[in-house]
């Protein structure tokens, strides 16, 4: 069975994460559900791979206890590089984080936070000259929600002097629907005070993506210069949390987005079927190389990656 699903309605503009064709860069910490490492995110920088991710544990044995982030040249074969505690922050679980390279060189963490005892998320940032340094950095509130908002995973893009961030909101007015998401648009200058501004990617009624959409990654539209093509998480249910899958959205330059096709464009073969938290390295020849986090048979998420060559 094929990773990318049948999706008649419409074509990709851009490749696709695959499964079969992957293999596993970070390894879960445990074997069977609830076990994961993934929600990651990468910077390339001067020939390394910087990959920072999550590693999770079920529910009764702790959530998402750390924030990793780990160093490679070949972009495989990682060796660990900083650990980010979830009890740095007071959390009970740490999710999606994201790593910058600063203007002047330095690296800023972007850190995903729960509350204990509540569906609440707020999002921290960790600054420090060194990528070594971080859990040491110095911090920073970024985005801190409120009593009817969860926000999360950020995906954060610096273009110049220019910052953007997708973030993913979680609305709680509903204490048994906290799992709802949508991706909002947020700009700022210095990348630490953040202006939310317009609704980039929301829930569509009746398709399989009408329990949220969440971007993961953001890229150049390969074919139409100015555009922009995201990747994103989505389910249908409730039930489908934390096993969502991959769908391709388009949009102009604005950072909004229109989702393409009926299906999910790329899901795992195997156990849940989860296939999600798409991050990319762009690399100087042309080449990609995706990390998504992936269920394997029996229901353990590893964090995999797939190089994807020049103009594919």
């Amino acid at each position: 069975m094929p990773s990318a699903t049948e999706n008649t309605a419409a074509t990709s503009p851009v490749p696709l994460p695959d499964h079969s064709a992957s293999q596993v860069a970070v390894r879960a910490p445990g074997s069977g559900p609830g076990w994961w490492a993934g929600a990651a995110g990468v910077a390339y920088e001067d020939g390394t791979y910087w990959l920072c991710y999550r590693l999770r544990r079920p529910v009764e044995a702790g959530r998402g206890v750390a924030s990793v982030i780990a160093a490679s040249t070949d972009g495989v074969h990682f060796r660990e590089v900083a650990v980010v505690d979830r009890d740095m922050f007071g959390a009970a679980s740490l999710e999606r984080p994201a790593l910058v390279r600063r203007p002047d060189g330095g690296w800023r963490l972007y850190v995903s936070c729960s509350t204990p005892g509540s569906k609440h998320w707020w999002i921290e940032a960790l600054d420090a000259d060194t990528v070594a340094d971080l859990p040491q950095g110095k911090r920073s509130m970024v985005l801190p929600g409120d009593d009817l908002t969860a926000v999360k995973d950020p995906v954060v893009m610096r273009d110049g002097d220019a910052w953007r961030m997708w973030v993913c909101v979680h609305p709680l007015d509903d204490p048994d629907a906290t799992d709802r998401m949508t991706t909002y648009l947020a700009t700022s200058e210095d990348g630490l005070r953040w202006d939310v501004g317009p609704v980039a990617l929301a829930a569509r009624p009746g398709r399989w993506d009408a329990r949220g959409a969440r971007v993961t990654a953001v890229v150049a539209h390969p074919s139409s210069p100015g555009d922009l093509v995201a990747y994103y998480d989505g389910r249908a249910t409730a039930e489908q949390n934390w096993h969502e899958t991959t769908g391709v959205a388009t949009g102009g330059g604005d950072g909004t987005f229109t989702a393409l096709g009926t299906e999910p464009f790329a899901r795992s073969p195997e156990g849940d079927g989860a296939l999600r938290y798409l991050a990319i390295a762009a690399l100087p020849d042309g080449a990609q190389r995706f990390y998504f986090e992936s269920s394997d048979a029996d229901g353990t998420h590893q964090l995999r990656t797939q190089l994807i060559p020049p103009s594919s």
